[in-house]
């Protein structure tokens, strides 16, 4: 079956429940009669409701009302989010400076509203000493309490250990941040577009070298 409602000539029953084009009720009238008033007004008889008994007519442009739905849906399109799941991978015994590394992606993924799968990848004799592996995720589930929460326990699969955290911030409020925050910088820069050439201007200049 065709998502199209049927309109004007295509509607084929003998009276409808008609519906005015500023949704008043106008009620039960022959469809010669709605067809009609449809042409006075210039304007479309729509099926609205054809399981409907009679089924419900409504006066309307419909060029205008399927532009403008497509423009509705199109805007939708456009604000929905969509969560991503991101990966990081550790090792039990990781740098600490590696690990302030992985740490800070985690904070960015979660800041812009994705989870994140913690993989802790072990090897050799550390497939013995799982423990490294959870205590290293619950370090890092604490580190980051302010951005995320545990949304999946650690768990062993394999030869790895995995954890996945859930942002307490929702995709679509992240989104809506960075373009707040994006905006201000674009103002901030028009509204003071010589700020960095003048504050090298403003610095105070070097004294000449001595002979």
């Amino acid at each position: 079956m065709s998502a199209e409602p049927r309109i004007n000539d295509r509607i084929r029953v003998p009276e409808v429940r008609l519906v005015g084009p500023s949704g008043e009720q106008v009620g039960i009238v022959p469809l010669a009669k709605a067809l009609e008033l449809a042409q006075e007004y210039d304007l479309d008889l729509v099926e609205v409701a054809a399981n409907a008994r009679p089924p419900v007519c409504k006066l309307m442009d419909y060029g205008k009302f399927k532009y403008e739905s497509a423009m509705k849906a199109r805007e939708a399109r456009k604000n929905q989010a969509h969560t991503v799941i991101k990966e990081m991978k550790l090792r039990p015994k990781i740098d600490p400076h590696d690990y302030d590394t992985k740490k800070g992606h985690v904070v960015r993924f979660l800041k812009q509203g994705d989870k994140v799968k913690i993989t802790i990848m072990f090897r050799g004799r550390e497939q013995s000493r799982p423990e490294l592996g959870y205590r290293l995720l619950q370090r890092l589930a604490e580190d980051v309490q302010e951005l995320g929460f545990v949304e999946s326990n650690p768990k062993q699969d394999g030869r790895n250990m995995i954890m996945v955290l859930g942002p307490h911030k929702k995709k679509t409020e992240a989104m809506a941040e960075a373009r707040e925050a994006q905006a201000a910088r674009k103002a901030d820069a028009k509204a003071h577009p010589g700020r960095s050439q003048n504050s090298a201007d403003e610095a105070p200049a070097e004294a000449p070298a001595e002979a």
